[in-house]
């Protein structure tokens, strides 16, 4: 016996259809008998049993034909689950309506019904029963005697979405699982049951997890505020369960959730900061149908202004970098993602830094919009190669917006960075002197030329999470470079949004900084990746502080202190109230610069040097020494 349950547990097609086919019908003779036992009192008459006995051929004929049209037969019966319910009652519906025309029929004719109504209605309860039952016995049975012992899950949410999880999470699949309990914020919700599962307060987490053993917490709700949803998952991440989140219902498939939809958690979700939404009617209206160019196209945010722009209906986007995989693989997840609108994107292999190149793009792509985001970034290796940020970062900045002035371009938008204000870094200074750039070069010239300067994006290339992640998977150490140094953060999406909407509002020249919230301390950060990964500190793994690099600061700002903040038409878009800028002094230095390089003048020196003469807030940074 055992055997044989292995085997169809192994070969879900064991059972041919038309064996499934012949026991419902068969099913289906044994509820008509039990109707006339029971319509009768276990004695009918002999009358009674010689007209049910003309009947039965028509009774086969007509629910062998509503089990055809509903293919009650097709489902694996051991993963039977609520549309095969449904098709088998929908069957028996449609028979028994039949039954009754017929017998309307025999009426209308003044003779005897073939089927007495008392027993169509007594036939077609057993008939659910039998054949339904007969589904849940099976999937009982297989489930009783899998290999794998399922395991206990809690899902936070006794609603509708919740209800829909536990009937995802508990078909059988590879990863049994079985729903022990609910949580629930709700009082009126809390201790009553849920398909026949015990709904428990919230806050009783660590009992609930105590007496049913669970290993996953299952977050159900969509609409959970983040600082709640945040709070309820690090409590889980402490009991050490393993969190997962149920995806948007747009996002199912068919419209239906399955177990393989669920994800784990993800540590945007623990940021505690509400998803920022915006009306896309301005970004529509700028970038639809228009042309649009993007430097450092195939990057984290240069693909995402790729994408979006696309989405947003522009009629051509030309993506311009120097890394010719990435850029590729830009292109591949263009077509994937969007088909034929994929032909509307134009990859190129260009350098910013090229002068000439970079007038020949722009006269022959004639750009309306132009999103400037080709930087070096990191702020260790500019610190040793000052020439380099001054080449790519401020020279490339001057050559872009000079091309796009050439050529006429509506709107330049330069990608800043929170690094830039106060800075300390060649990085952060490097890209404080390209809004100078884009200041000097562009404000009055009829371009509108817009600045905007948020913190550091969650899993872009070279950051810290995904250091992270590499990190833990390699067994650790994580290495932090201060137990207190904190950050910005914002997703991808978030951060290219308020981009483009800061552009498509903008009256020209004009610094954007965006709200991004508190800043996250990274010790914290890298303890909620370990307890993510399901790894516990100090025993699984490490942290390792390793002291500031040349360059970082303990703490980023978004504003220096010769700019005020002001309000926008979004409060997540403040326009900073700028400083004057010595725009002659700016335009001299870049030509002295230029002809400099030109000769191979141009030293590390004089790249410092510039930067203390234009920058006065900027103060270098200077390496602590351990006393001796």
């Amino acid at each position: 016996m055992f055997q044989l349950l292995r085997t169809i547990q192994a070969r879900p097609q064991l059972v041919p259809r038309w064996v499934i086919f012949t026991i419902d019908l068969s099913m289906g003779v044994v509820a008509l008998g039990l109707a006339y036992a029971v319509r009768f009192e276990f004695a009918p008459p002999n009358h009674e049993l010689e007209a049910a006995r003309r009947f039965l051929p028509s009774y086969l004929v007509i629910r062998a034909f509503a089990m055809i049209a509903f293919r009650t037969f097709a489902g694996i019966i051991r993963f039977s689950g609520s549309r095969d319910a449904r098709r088998v009652l929908l069957s028996l519906s449609l028979g028994t309506a039949l039954f009754l025309a017929l017998d309307l029929s025999a009426l209308s004719m003044g003779r005897a019904y073939p089927i007495p109504l008392s027993v169509i209605a007594i036939e077609l309860l057993a008939s659910a029963v039998l054949l339904i039952g007969f589904r849940i016995t099976v999937r009982s049975i297989y489930e009783r005697f899998q290999t794998a012992r399922p395991t206990p899950v809690i899902i936070f949410g006794a609603g509708e979405a919740g209800i829909i999880t536990k009937q995802a999470v508990e078909r059988p699949n590879a990863d049994p699982l079985r729903v022990v309990a609910f949580l629930d914020d709700d009082v009126k919700k809390q201790g009553k049951r849920m398909d026949g599962v015990p709904i428990f307060p919230a806050d009783d987490l660590a009992e609930v997890l105590a007496e049913h053993k669970a290993k996953r917490l299952i977050v159900s709700i969509q609409r959970l505020s983040p600082l709640r949803k945040a709070a309820i998952i690090d409590a889980a991440l402490d009991a050490g369960l393993r969190v997962m989140d149920v995806p948007p219902a747009q996002r199912w498939i068919q419209g239906e959730l399955s177990a393989g939809q669920l994800r784990d958690i993800r540590i945007a979700d623990l940021l505690g900061r509400p998803v920022i939404e915006l009306d896309a009617t301005a970004i529509a209206e700028q970038v639809g149908e228009a042309r649009i160019l993007v430097t450092g196209g195939a990057g984290s945010i240069g693909s995402e202004l790729v994408l979006q722009a696309l989405e947003r209906g522009a009629d051509r986007v030309m993506a311009i970098d120097i890394a010719e995989t990435p850029l590729h693989d830009l292109r591949l997840l263009v077509h994937s993602r969007m088909g034929d609108a994929g032909e509307k994107l134009e990859a190129r292999i260009a350098d910013v830094r090229d002068d000439a190149a970079m007038m020949a793009l722009c006269r022959e792509f004639r750009p309306d919009v132009i999103y400037h985001a080709a930087a070096y970034k990191h702020v260790p290796v500019m610190e040793s190669q000052p020439e380099a940020a001054w080449h790519t970062n401020v020279l490339g900045t001057a050559n872009v917006i000079r091309a796009a002035l050439s050529q006429g371009a509506g709107t330049f938008v330069l990608i800043s960075t929170d690094k830039a204000v106060n800075p300390t870094s060649i990085m952060g200074a490097s890209k404080r002197m390209a809004e100078l750039v884009v200041r000097s070069m562009g404000e009055g010239q009829g371009m509108k030329c817009v600045i905007t300067r948020f913190g550091n994006v969650l899993d872009s290339n070279g950051s810290v999470i995904p250091l992270f992640r590499k990190q833990i998977e390699a067994g650790g150490p994580l290495t932090l470079t201060h137990p207190e140094v904190t950050r910005y953060f914002m997703t991808i999406p978030e951060a290219v949004q308020l981009v483009m909407e800061a552009a498509a509002t903008s009256e020209g020249d004009d610094i954007f900084v965006f709200d991004m919230g508190e800043r996250v301390r990274i010790s914290d950060l890298a303890r909620r990746m370990i307890r993510l990964a399901g790894l516990v500190e100090g025993q699984d793994i490490t942290v390792e502080v390793i002291g500031l690099r040349p360059g970082e600061k303990l703490h980023e700002e978004l504003m220096s202190g010769k700019e005020n903040l002001l309000p926008t038409h979004h409060p997540k878009i403040l326009r900073a109230a700028r400083a004057e800028v010595d725009r002659d002094a700016v335009r001299l230095t870049l030509e002295e610069a230029t002809a400099a390089m030109e000769r191979h003048t141009w030293t590390e020196e004089d790249v410092r040097n510039t930067f203390t003469r234009h920058l006065p807030e900027y103060m270098p940074f200077v390496k602590e020494h351990s006393p001796t």
